[in-house]
């Protein structure tokens, strides 16, 4: 049932579908945990007494004991051990409702490798904190996020920026599209601040209902409306002393700006129903996908608000303009799609091409998406045919890959391609192509090549990373 050996850390994996639990234990295992199992709660409380772990990964929905229950009765069991939750339903209430007994964080069926592991090394890290009171690097957390987001100058300039706001208590405003990452930049600060062994409570501030929506962030109290049967704890509260993150702030409605402006102003807010200040500790977090100044200049946003929330911005490009992690973040997600489909799968040049060639309207879950999909379809090898995106398709590696294919173009219709984005595509082609057939000429030799056209080193070597450009025998040419 364990593994006994000199490890990272003891988890508790409780699920009552057995191959879930050897799949998650020989993973764990492969990463240097120690694991132990239970097909119930019953057995699984056995262990929190007995084996005494740093992390229990608990499944929500569980014949007999659920994993709820489990989850109230191990955190009386052992204040310190942190508790994930699992579910295939990925149910936002019973998410909510976790992370007020108490869960450290949940994960939506089926599990991604590298999410689960970065998930339990936050929590392993808060478990030593309590446990030991060891403190923690805060260069550390912010130095992950290239591992999670891309090798980019760009993310290593987040990481920086994470770095030097995670100290204070500053609040944050997080910019960018839909996709690019936000919340892993949130998470980033949270982790490396000294609020870190205290909760991380997100909100999506879009998928709440207007009505319910200060009932979310502030609670009730019983009676304080039609339905509200019991008394319900708000976010404020169980941020308190962590930190509260609210995605898409943008969607707050006009009429709960001013209280939520008093709540940060007076860190005091005030459940629906009841007249009493209930103090709050919160580190204030937001993203948003839409210029927040440009909404108070039509009257949908507070000015006073916005100028609260930005005390600090970090702002995450989209992917297409991160070039230099688009290759990165491919192979990445296709080692996922790889390990958990069970197949070895490469990615062709001609599909690296086409990768770099498109604009990732959705950004960095459009790619993944993509990588994932390909994968399924790819025997051995992706090329640009298993990419599930219309617009890569318009480069292929054919006979008539020199000429743009214009007829194809116009019953497309003129709307889906701009003479911009035409323009802009042709621009990468040629200058990837002239890039391989000098490096060609040089024999891989950057420096020459850098002369003979009449560049610095330090471009090349720049293009040559974004480009994923290989030698002949296969090997990356950045290696050198």
């Amino acid at each position: 049932m364990t593994t006994m050996t000199d490890t990272k850390g003891k988890i508790l994996i409780v699920d009552d579908d057995t191959y879930i639990r050897d799949f998650l234990s020989a993973l764990l295992t492969r990463e240097g945990f120690t694991t132990a199992l239970a097909s119930d709660g019953q057995v699984a409380l056995r262990l929190v007494r007995s084996y005494k772990p740093d992390v229990l990964i608990v499944d929500v929905r569980m014949p007999g004991i659920s994993g709820l229950e489990v989850l109230r009765d191990a955190r009386t069991l052992d204040d310190d051990l942190e508790i994930i939750m699992m579910t295939g339903y990925a149910e936002v209430r019973e998410a909510v409702h976790a992370m007020r007994l108490g869960a450290y964080d949940y994960l939506p069926k089926p599990l991604q490798a590298d999410e689960l592991n970065q998930t339990i090394r936050k929590a392993l890290s808060r478990h030593n904190r309590r446990t030991l009171g060891h403190g923690t690097d805060p260069v550390q957390e912010p130095a992950a996020l290239c591992e999670l987001m891309g090798p980019s100058d760009t993310v290593s300039q987040i990481a920086r920026d994470i770095d030097r706001v995670a100290k204070s208590n500053f609040n944050v405003l997080i910019t960018g599209e839909t996709g690019t990452g936000k919340e892993i930049v949130a998470h980033a600060i949270h982790s490396a601040s000294p609020r870190a062994a205290g909760p991380f409570v997100p909100v999506d501030c879009g998928a709440i209902p207007d009505t319910l929506l200060e009932s979310e962030l502030f609670g009730h109290e019983k009676g304080a409306f039609t339905g509200a049967n019991g008394r319900t704890t708000g976010k404020f509260q169980v941020a308190s002393g962590g930190t509260l993150f609210l995605d898409e702030i943008c969607n707050l409605p006009l009429g709960s700006q001013a209280k939520f402006l008093r709540a940060i102003q007076d860190r005091v807010v005030y459940p629906i129903g009841s007249t009493k200040p209930v103090k709050v500790d919160v580190r204030l977090v937001a993203a948003t996908n839409t210029d927040l100044h440009a909404s108070t200049a039509s009257g949908s946003f507070r000015g006073d608000l916005l100028f609260r929330l930005n005390e600090f911005c970090i702002e995450v490009p989209p992917l297409r303009e991160r070039k230099g992690d688009i290759v990165y973040l491919a192979r990445r997600f296709l080692n996922l799609a790889s390990t958990e489909l069970g197949k070895e799968v490469q990615l062709s040049d001609d599909a690296i091409e086409e990768l770099l060639l498109y604009d990732w309207p959705g950004n960095v879950r459009e790619l993944q998406s993509c990588i994932r999909r390909a994968t399924l379809l790819a025997d051995g090898v992706i090329s640009a045919e298993h990419l599930p995106v219309t617009e890569l398709r318009l480069f292929r590696r054919n006979g008539a890959r020199d000429s743009f294919p214009l007829p194809k173009l116009a019953q497309a219709g003129a709307r889906q391609y701009s003479l911009r984005a035409i323009v802009r595509r042709s621009v990468v082609k040629a200058e990837r192509d002239a890039l391989v057939q000098v490096l060609r000429q040089t024999g891989g030799n950057k420096a020459k090549a850098a002369r003979l056209l009449q560049i610095d080193y330090k471009t090349i070597h720049t293009k040559v990373k974004q480009y994923s450009i290989v030698k002949e025998n296969g090997d990356s040419h950045d290696q050198e």
